[in-house]
C-alpha cells in the first residue's frame, strides 16, 4: 500500500533571505533599466519599481543602497568589468549577466557589510536564479578577476 500524499506533495520553497532579496529586487531594477536603455538612479524611479514589486521593508531599503551605490561608481564598475573582460565586449553581455556583474563588483569593491567572497558566491547565486546556463560561472570567473585585482592593488 502506497501513500498517495507524501509523493504528490512538492517541497515548500523556501524564501530568500532579506539580503538575497533585496540583490535580486536591485538586479531585476537595473535590468529594466538597462533595457529601456539607461538606468535611472532616483528615487521617483525606484518608487515606481517598488509599485511593481513586492519586497519587505529591510530587502527594499538593502536594494535602494545598492542601487544608489552601483549608480555612485557606476562608471568605475563598468570599466572594470570592461578591462575583466578578455576577448568580449561589455555590449554582447546579456542584461542579466551585466546587471550580476555590476551588482557582484559593487559589493567587491565598494561594500563594507559583506566579505568580498560571500558577495561574489552572492552574485553566483542570482546569477542560478536569472542567468543562463553559463551565467553562475561566468559571473564567478569575472568577478573574482575583478577582486584578484584589488587585492593585489
Amino acid at each position: 500500500m502506497s501513500s498517495s500524499h507524501s509523493s504528490s506533495k512538492k517541497p515548500k520553497k523556501k524564501a530568500p533571505s532579506p539580503r538575497r532579496d533585496g540583490r535580486e529586487a536591485a538586479v531585476q531594477y537595473l535590468f529594466g533599466s538597462d533595457l529601456r536603455g539607461e538606468i535611472d538612479f532616483t528615487e521617483e524611479a525606484l518608487n515606481e519599481f517598488w509599485e511593481l514589486r513586492q519586497a519587505k521593508t529591510f530587502a527594499r531599503d538593502f536594494a535602494r543602497d545598492l542601487v544608489l551605490g552601483i549608480g555612485e561608481h557606476l562608471t568605475e564598475i563598468d570599466s572594470l568589468i570592461r578591462e575583466t573582460l578578455e576577448n568580449y565586449a561589455f555590449q554582447r553581455l546579456s542584461a542579466v549577466d551585466r546587471n550580476i556583474l555590476r551588482l557582484g563588483a559593487y559589493e567587491v569593491l565598494f561594500s563594507d557589510h559583506i566579505p568580498p567572497e560571500a558577495a561574489i558566491n552572492e552574485a553566483i547565486e542570482v546569477a542560478k536564479r536569472f542567468g543562463g546556463e553559463e551565467s553562475p560561472k561566468f559571473v564567478n570567473g569575472i568577478l573574482d578577476r575583478i577582486y584578484q585585482r584589488r587585492k593585489k592593488d
